[in-house]
């Protein structure tokens, strides 16, 4: 049962850390409106900018039944990076809500010098390649933030967060 409960934590961390910025997939626009005058305006107040994200800590807890069970956890924490130099942190926590087949709900936290921003997302596993995490909310200059971060695995301790924030 541990092996399992482990597998299944282990896929969720990569869809996990890249939660902190909530799960509303946006959709993409199409080619042909681009040229729209919509679409021109949504560019000119969208913020966009990348992120590393680098674990830290990590810890599963096991709060129910033993073995993976609705209710246990997994938290995460991470230090962001843009263009090579630390620029924050990240915290997660996933609890699982489904075990069979796994649904987690996840909630997380960036934290950079000109605010913090709010994320969470219900994640099914196995996981997809990436996961659009929907932006909840913020303080300082995130305040009145909206939009989403798209996560993408680097790895076994590594995230890309590109972060796609409407102010």
């Amino acid at each position: 049962m541990k092996i399992n409960k482990v597998r299944y934590l282990s896929a969720a961390v990569g869809v996990a850390t890249v939660v902190v910025g909530g799960v509303a997939i946006a959709p993409l626009a199409s080619a042909d409106t681009s040229t729209s005058i919509s679409a021109h305006v949504v560019d000119q107040r969208a913020n966009t900018f990348e992120l590393v994200g680098k674990q830290t800590s990590i810890e599963d807890l096991d709060l129910g039944r033993a073995g993976i069970s609705p209710g246990d956890q997994r938290v995460i924490h991470e230090d962001l990076y843009r263009d090579g130099e630390k620029v924050g942190d990240h915290s997660v926590v996933c609890t699982y809500t489904h075990v069979d087949p796994a649904a987690l709900q996840c909630l997380g936290t960036f934290s950079l010098p000109e605010g913090q921003f709010a994320a969470q997302a219900l994640l099914h596993l196995p996981a997809p390649s990436y996961v659009d995490v929907g932006i909840t909310g913020g303080s300082g200059d995130y305040r009145n933030a909206r939009g989403f971060v798209r996560t993408v695995p680097a790895g076994d301790t590594e995230r890309h967060f590109t972060v796609h924030l409407k102010r």
